[in-house]
């Protein structure tokens, strides 16, 4: 009988060791790895992911074993990867890769499980990297959101980023060295344990769930450490879960497209998940971006002072329009002006610096802000699903500001932290490392963050990465 899928995952998993990874995917891993660090430090004083830190202080009670990023205390490895992951999901400014958000889910477990059990850095990004392609060849083989058929949105009823258990299942059984044929098990167990695909509820129900994207961070981190932990402790795995299209993965996960070409063709030889990975500049989802872009640039340009906007035109990707969650206005809570596209934009044409001051409710409700969210108009881009349908990369935006007795206007293909035709959009290390640094400010102390930067950009040297999370605490 040939290998399942499953089984040639399992020996990816098992066999990728740091020499195997390209310069391009290990360089990009780290990268990813230090955007979410950082984002996690961002995140402690916020509600979403204090209430991440008291439920893994509960799940890990006085244990010793992991540390709870920006806290100065340890707790169990569940309980530190649980909070960590609600932690870096908290603010929505962690690395995007397809299908969707991966960072979230895998980097607290690399953490939590390399703290305890003395990894080395090239253990890490060996785990990193894996989780990364896996979720990337899954999403290539299930429908997207920005689907396109006809000339125009194709948005699936059924969305989400429940596949990403594999390959974060696929990274715990790295870094506990499990053998070959227990990888293959975890792996089966994690698909039979799988998440539902909820994200379309969360986008069509308001008052917005502070569950993000309807998948708790943390809960898929308990999905992927059980089917590691269960593995290794004897129970078997379905290894079909994949082949099997009728009664398999595809058909209980909701997806209208199943091509399993797609999943391990190529695999350890062509890596995809580099061209598919992105850094958010803003506290928003991702589809305002190209549009903060070109707002906050026509705004300095100009000079335009936010009482002087008296409409506000943006022409953004058309799967999202009838969505309320995105054409939301009521802000109950600051959490949902991650979200709100209204208010996002008027945030950006107010200059707040990006980053956890958007999540401030002294800027969130700001008089100002709120105003100007009334006089924001949102309409598709006309050319976005033929741009799409021509690189699934590209997020055509325009700007239009009625101000001072004219039109402003301000464009954009791709936006800042993407890799695209355009070389400004690509976010450098010097960038990104800024980015850290203003994330870990007053968390801790500037020779700390500095060390960590530092050590994590050349992370295949560490040792032990238990260092780099020693110096995470106050």
């Amino acid at each position: 009988m040939s290998e399942t899928h499953i089984e040639r995952f399992a020996a990816f998993a098992a066999n990728t060791r740091l020499e195997d990874l390209p310069t391009v995917v290990a360089e990009e891993t780290k990268r990813v790895l230090l955007d979410a660090i950082g984002c996690a430090l961002a995140s402690a004083d916020l509600s979403t992911g204090r209430a991440g830190i008291d439920y893994g202080r509960i799940l890990g009670s006085s244990r010793d074993e992991a540390t709870i990023i920006g806290l100065g205390e340890r707790t169990s490895v569940h309980g530190a990867a649980y909070a960590n992951a609600e932690l870096i999901s908290a603010l929505d400014l962690h690395p995007v890769s397809l299908p969707g958000h991966v960072a979230p889910y895998v980097v607290p477990i690399v953490l939590a499980l390399g703290e305890t059990r003395g990894s080395t850095g090239g253990q890490v990004m060996s785990a990193l990297a894996v989780c990364h392609e896996m979720s990337f060849r899954l999403a290539r083989a299930m429908d997207r959101n920005r689907d396109v058929k006809d000339g125009k949105a194709d948005t699936s009823p059924v969305l989400g980023y429940a596949s990403t258990v594999f390959g974060v299942t696929a990274a715990a059984t790295i870094m506990k060295s499990m053998r070959q044929d227990r990888v293959a098990d975890a792996l089966g167990i994690a698909g039979s344990t799988s998440p539902v695909n909820a994200h379309r509820a969360w986008l069509m129900h308001i008052p917005t769930t502070t569950v993000k994207y309807n998948l708790m961070p943390g809960g898929q981190v308990m999905n992927a450490l059980q089917a590691a932990y269960m593995a290794e402790f004897g129970h078997r795995g379905d290894k079909l879960i994949l082949d099997d299209a009728e009664f398999g993965y595809p058909r209980f996960i909701g997806t209208r497209r199943w091509e399993p070409s797609q999943l391990t063709t190529g695999l350890g030889s062509e890596w995809g998940y580099p061209a598919a990975s992105f850094f958010k500049p803003y506290p928003h989802c991702r589809v305002t971006h190209p549009l903060l872009d070109a707002l906050i640039d026509v705004v300095r340009t100009n000079d335009l002072k936010p009482d002087e906007i008296e409409v506000l035109t943006a022409y953004g990707e058309e799967w999202v329009s009838g969505m309320p969650t995105f054409m939301n206005q009521n802000i109950e809570r600051p959490y949902d002006a991650q979200f709100s596209f209204a208010h996002g934009l008027s945030m950006a044409a107010h200059l707040v610096p990006p980053g956890k001051e958007w999540q401030k409710p002294g800027n969130v409700y700001d008089p100002s802000v709120l105003g100007l969210m009334s006089r924001v108009v949102w309409k598709s881009h006309p050319d976005w699903a033929s741009a799409v349908s021509a690189d699934p990369a590209a997020r055509p935006a325009r700007i239009e500001i009625a101000a001072r007795g004219t039109t402003f206007t301000g464009e954009r293909k791709y936006p800042k932290g993407n890799p695209s035709p355009d070389p400004t959009t690509f976010m450098t290390n010097d960038e990104i490392i800024e980015k850290f640094r203003y994330n870990a400010a007053g968390v801790v102390s500037p020779e700390d963050a500095e060390w960590v930067a530092d050590r994590v950009m050349r992370l295949e040297e560490v040792d032990d990465v238990g260092a780099v999370m020693s110096r995470l605490r106050p």
